[in-house]
């Protein structure tokens, strides 16, 4: 249905209106604690395209990758070459490559004991830990942990939490959380091969 110009200048300016009110009620500013979860695919792609932003303002990001250590990444490439980045990867791969639990644990502590230093430094404005809601869910480390430093972090630092299984207290605490769910994906109905540039 074609809308007359009439319509179209009042929705427009109803839009308009409601989206500068909102503007002049949004007067608080601190630091975000952001999941992004669900089974479909995207989470790690959104948080480094945050990454992009805050180096593209010049503020200083730190990177902790949980899980796929083990596995060439080109944003581990780009990223960590950027001088206002620190990206640490701390994984073996897959917990279905590994196949040892205990091995699993102490790799999981040491990208905590990374992401800790980074959070509680306050010399980032940005810190991403990709695929921790992965580790929270095998309990590779303890949740109450993890939300108590998360809780007592810099006013002003943002924290990126990515992986499936975000659980629910995590999800309780965050500021902003986005669920990916699989519409249609390459891989699983047509048999394709993960892309570069695309999944890695």
């Amino acid at each position: 249905m074609k809308t007359d110009p009439e319509s179209h200048l009042r929705m427009t300016q109803r839009r308009r209106e409601g989206h500068e009110k909102k503007q002049a009620e949004a007067t608080l500013e601190k630091g975000l604690l952001i999941v992004n979860t669900g089974t479909g695919k995207g989470k790690s792609t959104a948080a480094f395209g945050m990454a992009v932003r805050v180096l593209g303002h010049g503020l200083r990001l730190g990177v902790v990758q949980f899980i796929k250590g083990a596995l060439h990444t080109a944003e581990r490439d780009f990223l960590g070459g950027q001088p206002n980045c620190e990206f640490v990867t701390m994984g073996d791969g897959y917990t279905w490559n590994t196949q040892n639990r205990d091995a699993d644990i102490a790799t999981a502590r040491k990208g905590w004991a990374e992401a800790q230093r980074m959070i509680e430094s306050g010399d980032y404005q940005m810190v991403i830990l990709d695929e921790l809601n992965t580790v929270l869910k095998y309990e590779y480390l303890p949740l109450d942990e993890v939300l108590s430093v998360l809780t007592a972090r810099p006013d002003m630092l943002h924290v990126v939490i990515t992986g499936r299984h975000a659980p629910d207290a995590l999800v309780d605490a965050a500021d902003l959380v986005t669920e990916m769910r699989v519409v249609k994906h390459p891989y699983r109905e047509q048999h394709v091969k993960a892309q570069r540039g695309v999944e890695f």
